[in-house]
């Protein structure tokens, strides 16, 4: 681990500094736009834009660095994201919050996929599960690290937009300044949904509605938090609650994963999480809400990366990176239905409902891989691959890198 940091320390520390920008600003745009009476469907449109820019990044991002290369297109979406954060509080209104939004979530995914570029080019085989690990906890250390600065205090409004607007321009000065060979980006051959499904329906539905989950997390849990009559304070700890529970249960549930069927394991976290979720519905104190948020994000978020691991183990090598493009896609797509369904039903039945959907949604997952294991025999344990953390909100060259993970660990195998 001690040779990763010193190989990436620039580029980890730059990211540091950008998913603190990206987590400021998604919890307070939640915050203010309660605070400016937007409805819960008006936010809930506002937070699923993010999700759509990214998704469409995904397809566009690697044709714009081919083009004109890593440095200028990095330089250039992080412009636009110092931009778009400055004018937030000067144009308020859910109009324009929605299409900076979407052009956040555009240049977010161009960045990450930039970045995580350039970490592949520095990871070897040897470290390639310790550097993809190193940049997973800088990401939700990133998030938690944000929800600290909700509480600096803002007399003008204007100050809480400043800070990730100078955090998002700081982390590219590491980056820049310290990298510089640009590696090669190649073309991934495509996987039609219907392949990826014949080969892994639990991988392709699940990852589906694990979009859907974490956007909730992500875009709606300040919307929450606000309607619920939370304190500023208190909205910070909550939200880091979700990340906190994330980065703790991890690496347990990734060595549990690797000696178990996996189907099992996803049904049984599912189906804490679910269960969390719904203690949460009908909790009546703040810290019980807390504690459950806590077992939701570390029940939630690994199973993005449980979904990977398992979906691989029906795959040969040279697909998996096909089908890691697939199951970004579809991740994509539950990520920006998931912000709609969440301000729909908070708008209908009250800011409780938030739970309620997220039950609903992890409880779901947990019945449809209860019904695989009944119509399919799982791999056995020795013969699948290895479990590689991933975030939920990583981009594709991420998940190619868990990819050369499973691929390499297939290969000392054989």
């Amino acid at each position: 681990m001690l040779n990763v940091l010193g190989n990436s320390w620039a580029l980890l520390l730059g990211m540091l500094l950008l998913m603190m920008g990206n987590g400021l600003q998604g919890s307070l745009l939640g915050v203010r736009g309660a605070e400016n009476g937007f409805s819960a469907m008006s936010m809930s449109i506002v937070m699923s834009a993010y999700f759509a820019g990214f998704l469409f990044a995904s397809r566009m991002a690697p044709e714009m660095i081919r083009r004109v290369g890593h440095v200028r297109v990095f330089a250039a979406l992080g412009s636009f994201i110092s931009a778009v954060l400055i004018l937030f509080p000067a144009l308020q209104h859910p109009v324009t919050w929605t299409l900076g939004r979407l052009v956040l979530g555009f240049c977010f995914c161009g960045v990450y996929v930039t970045a995580e570029s350039w970490l592949n080019n520095t990871a070897t085989n040897e470290n390639r599960g310790k550097t993809l690990s190193a940049y997973m906890i800088v990401q939700m250390m990133g998030i938690i690290a944000a929800q600290a600065l909700l509480v600096v205090p803002d007399p003008s409004g204007f100050l809480l937009f400043v800070i990730p607007s100078v955090l998002i321009s700081i982390s590219f000065a590491p980056i820049l300044l310290s990298i510089s060979p640009t590696p090669a980006f190649d073309t991934t051959k495509r996987m039609t949904l219907k392949e990826l499904y014949a080969i892994s329906p639990l991988g392709m539905v699940g990852i589906f509605l694990l979009g859907s989950v974490f956007a909730a997390q992500f875009g709606m849990a300040a919307v929450y938090a606000t309607q619920a009559g939370m304190k500023l304070g208190q909205i910070s700890i909550f939200i880091a609650s979700f990340y906190v529970g994330a980065l703790v249960m991890q690496y347990p549930l990734g060595w549990i994963s690797d000696r178990v069927d996996r189907r099992g394991l996803i049904m049984a976290v599912a189906a804490l999480g679910g269960a969390g979720a719904v203690f949460a519905w009908i909790a009546d104190s703040y810290w019980m809400i807390v504690g459950m948020a806590f077992v939701v994000g570390g029940f939630s978020n690994p199973l993005y990366s449980l979904l990977i691991a398992y979906t691989n183990d029906f795959m040969e090598a040279e697909d998996m990176a096909a089908a890691s493009a697939g199951l970004l896609f579809v991740n994509g797509v539950g990520a920006i239905a998931g912000p709609l369904f969440i301000g729909w039903v908070m708008q209908s039945f009250g800011a409780q409902a938030f739970w309620g959907l997220i039950a609903t949604l992890l409880l779901a997952l947990a019945a449809y891989a209860g019904y695989r294991m009944t119509v399919r025999k799982a791999p056995r344990p020795e013969d699948t691959g290895s479990y590689a953390p991933v975030s939920p909100q990583a981009s594709l060259v991420a998940v190619d890198i868990a990819q050369d993970y499973f691929i390499d660990h297939q290969e000392d195998e054989e």
